[in-house]
């Protein structure tokens, strides 16, 4: 899966836990699997931008040394891949989407965002998904950095909805006023992915769930 997590393997649970999606299982230790080479880090040049709708009409735009000292808070959520593994209770720290929202408001008509991540990849999300409480800008898991792998310096973690819509290695966001499908959308991958609905691919689209596919 380009810059999200896939399955190496798992192990179900003796009794299934509520907080389990349908069809999803325990996974024992973070996977890896992405699209693509891990990114080489070069803080010297590293930047992140908010960009499009904006409130102001302005893009924003920080350094890696300004990004770091934004206000970083903490999350406790589940984590759930579309292929069908789950790890429960995990400890985001970074920036919360919700802070985010306030350092650089979208515009009033603003109804989705656009993550932009490494190489051009992107994930598109209805901008109540991207501002739920719970979404947030991860530069650390339980305690440690995240790894290149898992995404450092930077990944999206949207907790209610499948980890292919928080891409690694994001560098933007975009705000719109209408909908457009991301990487993965666009190669047949549902466009909202609620893992408790079981929203993994795209021929499951009810209308209006998504615009048309190219």
């Amino acid at each position: 899966m380009g810059h999200t997590e896939a399955a190496q393997g798992g192990t179900e649970a003796p009794d299934r836990d509520p907080r389990l999606p349908p069809g999803q299982r325990l996974q024992r230790g973070w996977p890896v699997l992405h699209y693509g080479p891990v990114p080489r880090f070069k803080p010297e040049i590293w930047d992140f931008r908010v960009f499009g709708a904006t409130a102001s009409g302005d893009k924003h735009c920080w350094n890696y040394d300004e990004f770091s000292a934004l206000p970083h808070d903490t999350v406790i959520a589940d984590f759930h891949c579309v292929t069908k593994f789950s790890m429960l209770g995990n400890e985001w720290s970074g920036l919360t989407i919700a802070k985010l929202l306030e350092i650089a408001p979208p515009a009033p008509e603003v109804t989705h965002a656009m993550v932009w991540a490494e190489y051009g990849f992107s994930s598109n999300l209805r901008m109540f998904d991207f501002a739920n409480d719970q979404t947030i800008l991860a530069t650390h898991h339980n305690g440690e950095p995240l790894t290149a792998e898992h995404g450092f310096p930077v990944r999206l973690i949207v907790p209610h909805l499948y980890a292919w819509k928080g891409p690694k290695w994001v560098r933007g966001i975009e705000y719109m006023v209408a909908d457009k499908r991301g990487f993965w959308e666009e190669r047949g991958y549902h466009n909202i992915g609620d893992p408790w609905q079981e929203q993994r691919y795209s021929y499951q689209e009810e209308s209006g769930e998504g615009p048309a596919l190219t």
